[in-house]
This record gives C-alpha cells, structure tokens and sequence, in this order.
C-alpha cells in the first residue's frame, strides 16, 4: 500500500515512525513519477567513459545565474508542470497551482497529497552543474538547463530529501530507495554528457560502480 502523509510533524514517534517507512520501502508501489526514461546502463557507461575529469571549482557560483521555474505555457511554469507530469489525479487552479493529487517519490518512497511537501529536484544539481562546466555558459543556456522538461534533469520529490541532498553528486548521495540507483545514474550520466559537463574523480568512480550492478 502507499504511504500517505500529512505535512510532517516531530514527535515521540518518529523513531518507530522511521522503522515503519524503511520497511515498507520493500513494498513500494510503482512511481508514478514521469521523468524521461533515460539512456540505458551500457550508453550511460560509455558517455561516463567520455566525460572529461577534472577538479570542481565552486567561484562565483550564486543560484541565480540559473533562472528557473520560467513560464512554459499559459500561466504554469516549470515547477508546476512537473508537479503535474509527475502525481497522480493532479488538479490544478486557474493560475496553475496544484490544488490537489499524489505524488510518489522515488527516492525514498513516500507518498504525498499536498504539493507542498513536494520539491522539484534539479537531478544534477545547479551547483553541481557551475561545478562542472556551467560557469563558462550563458544565461540562456544555464536557464535552459535549470529548466529542461526533455532529459531526466527535473523530478518531483520529498523536501526534505531534496533538501538533505542539497549539491552533493553520487560519490556522497544516493537514493535511499536502492531500486532507484541505477535509474538515478543513468540519468546523470545522460545529463551531464548531454550538457558537456565534467565529473570529478570520486564522482566518476561512484558512478562506475553503481552502473556496474545496473
């Protein structure tokens, strides 16, 4: 069965509340989640093989050189169209907010009613991205990038897992849910060859080994 939540709340039970959700993580239900399928585990290995490494450099790097959430059509922008494409039954209002509907998040396996506990992850994060590359590109293309609905680069998900992700790349975060890694990966991959971006090497050894068991 899904698991579904109320916004989450701190209390006595968090810990047996803990031991109860890793268990039926075993159980999940299939994601409803649409990111774009990605490139298989052997094209995802051989664009890991072409990627240049090189050490990341964090100068400069300010979140808003990566204009998001611009409008897509009508008066839904990026977040919003993704909160649809990836729930369940998702209505939403005049100005296009989600009013309601579920969401299952892939990485860790809960299930959502309330758009707000839902984040959008940047899959390969911006800094991550300005890390590897994005700072040479331009405005337009970081955009592009912080905005792309084409490759596996956009997801809804926890908050509280986006946020506990923050900018860190494989070799330091991974899904809790273990089904998900080789998907999680492969997407990467495709993203950063797709951007010409570069890994380091803690990164590009991460990646080898989970695409090993894909």
């Amino acid at each position: 069965m899904p698991r579904f939540y109320a916004r989450r709340r701190l209390s006595v039970a968090a810990a047996a509340t803990a031991l109860i959700s890793s268990v039926a993580l075993f159980n999940a239900p299939t994601a409803s989640a649409a990111l774009p399928t990605p490139v298989s585990a052997a094209t995802a290995r051989t664009y890991l093989a072409s990627l240049t490494v090189a050490t990341e450099d964090r100068t400069g790097y300010d979140r808003d050189l990566f204009p998001h959430w611009i409008t897509q059509s009508g008066s839904c922008n990026t977040r919003e169209v993704v909160l649809k494409r990836d729930g369940s039954n998702v209505q939403q209002d005049s100005s296009c907010a989600a009013t309601s509907g579920s969401w299952y998040s892939v990485y860790d396996g809960a299930t959502w009613t309330a758009a707000s506990d839902l984040d959008i992850d940047h899959l390969v994060p911006l800094a991550e991205a300005w890390d590897s590359g994005a700072d040479s590109w331009t405005t337009s293309r970081r955009q592009s990038f912080a905005n792309d609905l084409t490759r596996p680069q956009l997801i809804a998900v926890t908050d509280n897992v986006n946020q506990a992700k923050g900018d860190q790349d494989p070799a330091t975060w991974m899904p809790s849910r273990t089904a998900y890694r080789c998907t999680y990966v492969r997407a990467w991959v495709q993203v950063k060859y797709y951007y010409g971006l570069s890994v380091d090497s803690a990164e590009k050894s991460a990646l080898q080994n989970h695409l090993a068991s894909c």
